[in-house]
């Protein structure tokens, strides 16, 4: 039985572990290093009951995250969020993510934001279908915005207007 929570301080090394799979063997995110529990520790600072981090757990260990974040900086953007999730490859396609994003996806509306955005690097085809079926559209790609593991990867974005 998947259990969806509030992340807390002592989820961090399983949050590092299960973004560090990602960083290293996947294009899903751009960063190029694995992180260090110091840079995650920022991270998990910026969340907040405005910005919500949430786990998934089975058996008292962590099987994913998703979370709330800023989308930019500047204030006219301040009622649209991204929604970054990962789940630890093994286990992936258990419908993991599907019951985070929906738990998720109770938040922010409640929390007066407007839009939802959701980048999915191109060939990610189970983040892209996850999206589309909590009702995400397609509204572009960036091509060739991100360069790992010696090519070019696109970005598609998706959108799900809250109101």
């Amino acid at each position: 039985m998947v259990l969806v929570r509030d992340a807390r301080i002592d989820d961090l090394p399983e949050l590092l572990a299960v973004y560090n799979q990602a960083v290293e063997n996947t294009p899903a995110t751009f960063d190029l290093e694995p992180q260090t529990l110091e840079q995650r520790r920022e991270w998990f600072d910026q969340h907040s009951r405005e910005y919500p981090l949430l786990v998934a757990e089975a058996d008292g260990r962590v099987l994913g995250y998703a979370c709330l974040s800023r989308y930019r900086a500047k204030p006219a953007c301040g009622k649209t969020v991204e929604s970054p999730v990962y789940i630890a490859a093994e286990h992936q396609r258990q419908g993991v993510g599907t019951t985070l994003m929906n738990a998720l996806l109770q938040c922010p509306a409640d929390l007066g934001y407007h839009c939802v955005l959701a980048g999915v690097v191109c060939g990610n085809s189970g983040s892209a279908r996850l999206h589309e079926w909590l009702g995400f559209e397609h509204v572009g790609c960036l091509r060739e915005v991100g360069y790992k593991f010696g090519t070019w990867h696109d970005v598609h974005w998706y959108e799900l207007f809250l109101h």
